[in-house]
């Protein structure tokens, strides 16, 4: 699967090579403020940890896996200076993919560098992702889950056209989280 580009970012599918991107993105606190309380990641978890998940749900035929972003070269991006660099990615998977998979309803999901916030970047980059993943038959709603104090995240599942499902704990084998869970039906 291809995603087109937007009218700032360029996606496509990482592979399990891009390690050095995936640690790249980890390494600021505020990043992984709401994921683990600020813990840079290590390359040892990205290589023992992160890359054999993704090797499992990688399926570019569906476009399943993290879409990675950059910035196209535009006058928008070179106002902020962003222009070609990488900003972060989109996560696509069957939604409980590691407990109960569920694969007519994909998890959508998003990492960004500090430098790419409040910009739009994750919004336009999620929703570009959304929509392609969503056009085979099969897929009847994309869902999104969220710490309840990520009030950034939330945002953007409301702009993907998302509502507000329910609070309970999101299992995963690296550790339950007490999350709220946002869904739209496609």
């Amino acid at each position: 699967m291809q995603i087109e580009n937007t009218s700032r970012l360029q996606l496509s599918l990482m592979t399990l090579n891009d390690s050095a991107l995936l640690f790249e993105l980890d390494q600021d606190e505020r990043v992984m403020h709401f994921l683990n309380g600020g813990n840079k990641t290590t390359q040892h978890q990205i290589d023992t940890i992160m890359l054999p998940r993704l090797a499992q749900y990688l399926n570019p035929s569906k476009g399943w896996g993290l879409w990675k972003v950059h910035a196209l070269d535009c006058d928008e991006n070179a106002q902020h200076g962003l222009s070609g660099e990488y900003l972060g990615w989109v996560l696509v998977r069957p939604m409980h993919f590691f407990t109960q998979a569920q694969p007519h309803n994909l998890e959508l999901g998003w990492r960004f560098k500090h430098i790419s916030w409040g910009k739009g970047y994750a919004t336009e980059a999620a929703k570009a992702v959304m929509d392609a993943v969503s056009e085979p038959d099969d897929v009847t709603h994309v869902s999104a889950v969220a710490v309840e104090d990520n009030l950034a995240s939330i945002a953007i599942m409301k702009k993907l056209g998302m509502t507000f499902q329910h609070k309970s704990i999101h299992r995963d084998p690296l550790g339950d989280t007490e999350a709220v869970f946002y869904q739209k039906a496609v």
